[in-house]
């Protein structure tokens, strides 16, 4: 049976696992692909009170969908010396529900985590290795694009804004006061050219013939 293959995965490092290297981040930074790494985790408790040992989590984008085997073997390669194995990497698994509910969950920021009170890390702690950002993977839910669909196309229609690159860079100057980043004015419009396209030739139309009534009036 073929093994199970993903893009995204989460696994375990143990600073003090035998053969883990002080240059850790760096090694990373050579697999090439983006890994962000929790705060050091080492307030966590187990059942009975005790503190667990001390951990950091990862998230790891693979370019290609890879199986988990693949991933592990590849940390503990970039990790290891030609001298000594690197045994901090543990757990490495496949991600199934979504990577910003995991990238809460490296400060315990995620509901889960919140629900069972468990210690609080601070964000900027988190390290970004390799242009990670969590933007990429954020997934829009429907109602709120659509909201922000009816958002821009009132926007379009009062500023008569005729294309999409002066609707972007409205956005880029004005939408803080709408609510709306760059991130979610790209993942919103997408799949919406139609109608954006009908809005942007309505707003120019409507500029033309502006502009002829008030040469009319000269």
């Amino acid at each position: 049976m073929a093994k199970e293959k993903s893009r995204y995965f989460t696994f375990l490092l143990y600073p003090d696992g035998e053969g883990f290297p002080n240059d850790w981040e760096d090694r990373l930074e050579k697999i090439g692909v983006p890994i962000a790494i929790s705060p050091l985790h080492d307030k966590d408790k187990a059942k009975n009170r005790s503190y667990k040992k001390a951990h950091y989590h990862g998230i790891y984008i693979a370019n290609n969908p890879v199986t988990a085997e693949s991933v592990r073997n590849k940390l503990k390669a970039v990790l290891s010396s030609e001298t000594e194995e690197c045994k901090a990497v543990a757990k490495v698994q496949i991600v199934y529900e979504s990577i910003e509910s995991v990238y809460l969950y490296l400060t315990h920021e995620s509901k889960d985590a919140i629900k069972k009170n468990k210690h609080r890390y601070n964000k900027a702690d988190i390290k970004h290795i390799s242009n990670f950002d969590i933007d990429r993977y954020i997934v829009v839910d429907v109602e709120t694009k659509n909201q922000v669909l009816k958002s821009l196309l009132q926007i379009i229609r009062a500023y008569s804004i005729p294309n999409v690159l002066d609707l972007h860079d409205f956005i880029e100057e004005n939408g803080e006061d709408y609510g709306i980043d760059i991130n979610l004015f790209l993942s919103t419009i997408e799949s919406k050219s139609s109608i954006l396209r009908l809005y942007f030739d309505g707003a120019y139309q409507r500029s033309k013939r502006g502009e002829k009534k008030k040469g009319g009036e000269d």
